[in-house]
């Protein structure tokens, strides 16, 4: 096993494994709109024939969670009909498929760690369509290896960090959620794992135990709130923004798609299957705006020498 395609090119995660496959030894093949489209089969099946992978790791996905109340067909379609046509094309190739999920396919009812055993009950569009994808892959494809993460972010596209910080540079006061529980993961970190995981393919062969769900998040939990005040206090320790967050409900800032209470999972399957275990949320987050300051300093430099 050498190389891994990778979908989704340019999104978060996709661009923190271009890192981490290369670093593992794998050569990583990236592929994205609009010459790998779901939505046209033909130029998904065309770049498969042409970079004939060992391995598929799948991160295209529709992300956006409110607009996936509004559309929820088109969101089917990227998140459900597509791993459909990668389990269809691994199984065909006889090779492993690795489908990222979301934490969003369970109601956040359960008032401790959701594990893997606990039944899926998905309240929204996205998570819905996020789990039919999971179902999909796994009835083409029996070599499929369902990662589910959580509150994804790193230092490119759009996530909360992000958010956080532009708003925090022009307000001296924030409202965050303070009653959703969860485990803010480092796409970084997830990169890192995913390819632990696939170093074990290597190393060992396939198992059947490798098929299956297994919860991929930062160990340890806190709340959007909790997570925020984390955010600008480093900001703030290097002359960032540091502005004060106040603690709201839901209640108070209503979403057209419901979020889950309670997102919070239980990683130990993936330590004891893989040997893969992510760093806890607070180390993933100073390696995030380490990055995230060192792209802002090489930005500079490169303004100031044009």
């Amino acid at each position: 096993m050498r190389r891994i395609l990778v979908t989704g090119k340019g999104g978060q995660l996709a661009t923190g494994l271009a890192q981490s496959l290369p670093e593992a030894g794998f050569e990583a093949e990236l592929v994205g709109q609009p010459e790998f489209e779901f939505d046209q089969p033909a130029t998904v099946e065309a770049a498969f024939a042409a970079i004939r992978p060992d391995a598929v790791v799948n991160c295209a996905a529709w992300t956006a969670v409110d607009a996936a109340e509004d559309d929820e067909a088109a969101a089917f379609r990227a998140n459900a009909l597509g791993p459909a046509l990668l389990g269809r094309l691994t199984a065909e190739a006889g090779i492993p498929l690795v489908q990222i999920s979301t934490d969003y396919v369970y109601d956040g009812g359960k008032p401790s760690l959701y594990t893997e055993a606990d039944a899926p009950n998905p309240v929204g569009a996205y998570g819905r369509t996020k789990l039919a994808g999971e179902w999909a892959a796994r009835a083409a494809n029996p070599r499929t290896i369902v990662l589910r993460t959580a509150w994804v972010y790193s230092p490119v596209g759009k996530n909360f960090v992000k958010t956080m910080l532009a708003v925090g540079a022009t307000r001296p006061e924030l409202r965050v959620v303070a009653d959703q529980l969860g485990n803010p993961t480092s796409a970084l970190d997830l990169a890192d794992a995913i390819a632990v995981v696939l170093a074990r393919l290597r190393e060992t062969g396939w198992r059947d135990d490798y098929a299956g769900v297994f919860h991929a998040t930062a160990p340890d939990s806190v709340s959007w709130h909790g997570f925020a005040e984390a955010i600008f206090a480093l900001a703030g320790a290097s002359g960032g923004p540091s502005p004060r967050v106040h603690a709201i409900t839901t209640a108070e800032y209503p979403t057209k798609a419901a979020r889950p209470a309670n997102s919070r999972l239980d990683v130990t399957r993936l330590e004891a299957t893989f040997g893969a275990r992510l760093p806890a949320w607070r180390d993933g987050l100073v390696r995030v705006m380490d990055a995230i300051q060192a792209m802002h300093t090489e930005d500079t430099r490169r303004g100031t020498q044009a």
